[in-house]
């Protein structure tokens, strides 16, 4: 820690003026001292003379300290100490899932749709310095969540994703197109997409290579997940004797999906049960890694204070010995 004074020319005032006030003062205590004759000075000693004497010079001594310190006050004391801030440059990332009624199928615990939202929750959990956003889409799509930094409402706009929110179907175009609109005004170094869906895009008007292209002319890294076991999968299906499960065979347009990662730099993923897709997610996670930055500057302190009391109580200290005490002595 480091003490300055930042107009340390005021010091000088200082220097001068204390010790020609010492000088007045020692004037007055040796060159003005009164005579008087009498006859006898006991009745002087019992009235305390000589101590009201050497008081009578407090009053000024306090004046001259609270001289003193108020100029120390006016001089600006300052204490500094070195202090590191660390800032995270954040990622802007929109996270785009599919929730076509097919995410119902149970190849994962307890279905595909489920596992994708705990999974995603964790992920958002763990990266405290990025805005995140939501996008969801199964025949057309929308924006759950645009991009924030409130983890809070993320996480709960996260549980609410289900699907037969909207029209089933797969637009994986329209989804893709959706999240980079999002992602167009960023201002972030680093900008990116979570493309999640376990089927074939087969409605939406915008084709899935086109949306990666307008995604690489952004700057836009799509890491694209297909969700599914391979081969076949159960699937809940309603029949009169109630919910009951059925193998459906599990179609992922892969091809696809690695030609829109390659096309915009990202990477291309397949999941095929919840401990495949939490080691995706970790994955991206070390790969899309914040930069962090280390500003360091100094902190300062402000002392004026501490001089200003001890000039306000030598003040208060001046009046009280000039106006009452030695007033009152005998």
């Amino acid at each position: 820690m480091e003490f300055f004074f930042e107009y340390k020319n005021l010091l000088y005032l200082e220097l001068l003026l204390i010790p020609l006030l010492l000088f007045y003062l020692y004037r007055e205590i040796r060159g003005r001292e009164p005579v008087m004759r009498v006859s006898k000075i006991v009745p002087w000693r019992s009235r305390g003379g000589q101590f009201k004497k050497r008081l009578r010079h407090l009053p000024f001594l306090f004046r001259m300290i609270a001289l003193a310190a108020i100029i120390l006050a006016i001089a600006r004391p300052r204490s500094s100490s070195q202090f590191e801030k660390l800032e995270s440059e954040g990622i802007d990332i929109i996270l785009a899932i599919d929730v076509s009624t097919s995410m119902l199928a149970r190849d994962f615990t307890p279905d595909r749709i489920s596992a994708a939202k705990d999974i995603a929750i964790e992920f958002i959990a763990q990266r405290p310095t990025d805005r995140m956003g939501i996008v969801i889409f199964a025949g057309e799509s929308f924006t759950q969540c645009p991009l924030t930094t409130d983890r809070a409402t993320l996480i709960n706009l996260m549980k609410d994703v289900q699907t037969g929110l909207i029209d089933d179907g797969t637009a994986i175009g329209n989804g893709l197109a959706t999240a980079v609109a999002r992602l167009a005004e960023s201002e972030a170094k680093s900008k990116v997409v979570i493309l999640l869906t376990d089927g074939v895009n087969n409605m939406g008007e915008v084709a899935p290579l086109t949306a990666a292209e307008i995604a690489k002319s952004y700057g836009i890294r799509v890491y694209t997940i297909g969700v599914g076991a391979m081969g076949v999968a159960p699937f809940p299906v309603m029949t009169p004797f109630g919910v009951e499960l059925q193998q459906v065979k599990v179609e992922i347009d892969e091809e696809l999906l690695q030609q829109i990662s390659a096309q915009t730099g990202g990477r291309y993923f397949r999941a095929t049960e919840n401990t495949k897709m939490m080691e995706i997610y970790g994955e991206i996670n070390k790969m899309e890694s914040s930069r962090t930055v280390v500003d360091s500057f100094p902190l300062y302190r402000e002392l004026y204070m501490k001089f200003a009391i001890v000039a306000l109580v030598a003040f208060a200290l001046e009046l009280l010995f000039s106006m009452v005490i030695i007033k009152r002595l005998p």
